[in-house]
């Protein structure tokens, strides 16, 4: 694998509220190769969308990075001045929304959008070149009579052609790091292929790294050769998707899985995840799934870190041994 264009170290991610701080993101340890796609999965309230805020520098206050370390290309992002980091975010790092109609400024016409993109970081030398780069990007998300529809406005698209002109702004700086975060959202089937096989594409071509968020296995496994398991604020398990999906080594990452149907068993019963997410604002040092857990022992109680568990693989659970085949 080549070597990370994003590594992060212990970032630990807390908004403080009146019931105490909650720690959405806890001890958060990841890497992304240029070109690679990683899948980062979990329920709502997980801390996926947290991470990826605190690492482009979008986290609204009164939430705060506490402690560790952010990478991007070897640059110390938490040390950057502000203009750096935000000139840095548009032109290498982009976010594309999971709610397009939301994302999207209705007052804006799809081509002012993505122009006012490419001119505030001076991808286009003026407006005229901005529209002709701006007809060639919605081309290329496949976006058909793409100059005729730059004076379109969001309401006026589908859907789908909404997502993808989401997409297209998000790629103006032909970034090399793209947070995708719930791309497929409210897109039916036919819809969310063709995004996920745009977001391929522009990997294998452009060689852009993927952070794909989803609380979606299905995809992951299908489009993310590495998955992150994330569970009340922490990464619990880790590594190539096709290994943790055929063998799970923590009991949150086997409970998704055994709650999914399956096309080769329709009649398979799903095994619903018991109980509740715990109160993030009032966690103890222990297991944060052992009241969920049919695998939770006294020793659970205590804490728990992210240990080996086969190659390339990484489990919080100090019974991962046991679900080993």
């Amino acid at each position: 694998m080549n070597p990370p264009l994003l590594s992060v170290r212990g970032l630990r991610t807390v908004f403080p509220t009146r019931r105490g701080p909650v720690v959405a993101a806890d001890d958060v340890d990841l890497e992304i190769a240029e070109g690679e796609a990683l899948g980062i999965v979990g329920e709502s309230g997980s801390g996926k969308s947290v991470t990826f805020l605190s690492v482009l520098g979008l986290l609204r206050p009164p939430g705060r990075i506490e402690a560790g370390e952010i990478l991007f290309a070897g640059r110390d992002l938490r040390r950057l001045p502000h203009a750096e980091l935000r000139a840095l975010r548009g032109r290498q790092m982009a976010l594309a929304m999971q709610d397009a109609l939301s994302a999207l400024n209705p007052a804006f016409t799809i081509g002012t959008q993505v122009t006012e993109t490419l001119l505030t970081h001076r991808i286009a030398p003026d407006m005229r070149a901005a529209r002709a780069q701006a007809a060639a990007l919605l081309t290329r998300v496949g976006i058909p009579a793409a100059a005729e529809r730059l004076d379109d406005y969001p309401h006026q698209f589908s859907g789908g052609m909404r997502q993808r002109a989401m997409i297209a702004i998000s790629l103006a700086a032909r970034p090399r790091l793209l947070v995708a975060d719930e791309p497929t959202t409210a897109l039916d089937v036919t819809l969310r292929a063709q995004v996920l096989d745009l977001l391929d594409t522009l990997r294998r071509e452009d060689g852009l790294a993927l952070a794909l968020i989803t609380h979606d296995l299905a995809v992951v496994a299908e489009r993310c050769p590495r998955v992150m398991v994330m569970y009340a604020g922490q990464v619990v398990e880790s590594g190539p998707t096709e290994a943790v999906i055929a063998r799970p080594r923590h009991p949150y990452t086997r409970g998704l899985l055994e709650s999914l149907p399956r096309l080769e068993d329709p009649d398979r019963p799903l095994h619903p995840i018991p109980g509740q997410v715990p109160d993030l604002a009032r966690l103890d040092p222990g297991c944060r799934f052992r009241n969920r857990c049919g695998m939770a022992i006294a020793e659970c109680a205590a804490p728990v870190t992210l240990q080996p568990a086969g190659e390339g693989r990484l489990s919080r659970c100090i019974r991962a041994p046991e679900m080993a085949p």
